[in-house]
């Protein structure tokens, strides 16, 4: 058993953490308040291959897995520009065509996402089913070649920034019947897909969007996979990297609260010419949120080790313990750090509290704290299923 990251690794955490610094916080609230993108910051490393990390080199990419994908998201984060899209668009829909698409998908897909010149959204979540797949309402049928789509979806992150969206939607087996999910692959200026920006309490410069499909009509090729059968493990294989990645960006994010405060604490002096951080008081709720943070990472480095060793049922009991972790540590860190900070900790020139928004939201999506005691309750513990 080992903890060293490669030689490789190394180098990538260093190279993403010098380019997310010369970028830094001010830039990434500076976008969000202007309601514009970080469009420089993902070109710069769709360039330098970090987009891509995690894509096979016969594509673009750079052949590794998620476990360095999960640092490019971290790293970014610890500087203060933690980038949704990464979870997203690297993460899941790379991922899924890369695992279950057609070859032609592959080809035409994967290039853009490695190196940043596209991007590929993913609409699962539903008003009234959330991401209970069972029961969601966007219906998939064939009309001669065709499929046509529609429904709604909700909380569709920077569908203003892409090209495809990839749409789980369900469809009839002809053989039994019954309903099973379908994935496709959807142009976001298709005739019928309208959108509705949600206005969010999050400093964000990405999107969040209401989606509506009235019979968008694509061709065949748009379904993932060779066949329907496709559609379920396509779905899943794209579950796992989103909580690892979204895991990652938390814990980076709270490493970038905790430095910031700890820069404070350590040269803020008040009481008889001795820092502030030198009383307890302040010292320990910092330290005890570092703990927090580091317990997450090393759960997602051992969910990005399963994951990338192909030992899935594995990796969906760590990947969502390492969700579950990192969303707490980092909710914690962001809080404990405004705290210490006092009154500068609510100021933006601080660069604190513009994360509160988001680390409440990382404790909520993409699966709720609940949802991920359930799971673990029931498969680690061998409790009934609750829900």
């Amino acid at each position: 058993m080992t903890f060293d990251l490669t030689s490789e690794q190394d180098q990538l955490r260093d190279a993403v953490r010098a380019l997310g610094r010369r970028y830094g916080h001010g830039y990434f609230v500076e976008k969000a308040k202007a309601g514009e993108h970080t469009t420089e910051l993902w070109a710069e490393a769709g360039r330098l291959g970090y987009l891509g990390v995690n894509i096979p080199t016969e594509y673009g990419g750079g052949g590794g897995g998620i476990t360095e994908l999960a640092i490019v998201c971290e790293e970014l984060a610890a500087a203060g520009c933690p980038l949704l899209l990464l979870v997203v668009s690297p993460a899941i829909a790379a991922t899924v065509i890369a695992r279950h698409g057609t070859e032609d998908q592959r080809k035409r897909h994967l290039p853009g996402l490695a190196d940043g010149s596209a991007k590929i959204v993913f609409a699962i979540t539903e008003p009234e089913a959330g991401s209970n797949f069972h029961r969601l309402g966007t219906v998939a049928r064939r009309d001669g070649d065709d499929w046509v789509l529609n429904g709604r979806k909700c909380y569709i992150s920077g569908v203003d920034e892409a090209g495809h969206v990839l749409v789980v939607a369900r469809t009839e087996d002809s053989s039994t019947g019954k309903l099973k999910p379908a994935l496709f692959i959807v142009p976001t200026d298709a005739a019928g897909l309208t959108r509705s920006k949600l206005d969010m309490e999050i400093v964000s410069p990405e999107n969040q969007f209401l989606l509506y499909l009235d019979d968008v009509r694509v061709p065949a090729e748009a379904l993932v996979g060779e066949s329907l059968d496709a559609g379920l493990p396509a779905l899943f294989s794209g579950l796992n990297p989103e909580r690892i990645t979204v895991a990652a960006m938390g814990a980076g994010t709270g490493r970038y609260a905790i430095e910031r405060a700890s820069e404070y604490t350590a040269t803020r002096k008040v009481w008889g010419g001795r820092s502030i951080g030198s009383h307890q008081g302040v010292s320990h709720p910092l330290a005890h949120a570092a703990v927090q943070v580091e317990l997450a990472r090393l759960m997602i480095q051992k969910a990005a080790t399963l994951y990338d060793a192909g030992r899935d049922l594995e990796t969906g009991v760590a990947g969502n313990m390492a969700k579950y972790a990192a969303g707490e540590a980092a909710a914690l860190a962001v809080d404990t750090a405004v705290q210490a900070l006092g009154g500068a900790g609510m100021t933006t020139e601080y660069g604190v509290a513009t994360l509160l928004g988001a680390v409440r939201a990382g404790r909520i999506a993409p699966v709720s704290r609940e949802m991920i005691l359930n799971f673990v309750a029931q498969h680690v513990l061998g409790q009934e299923k609750s829900y």
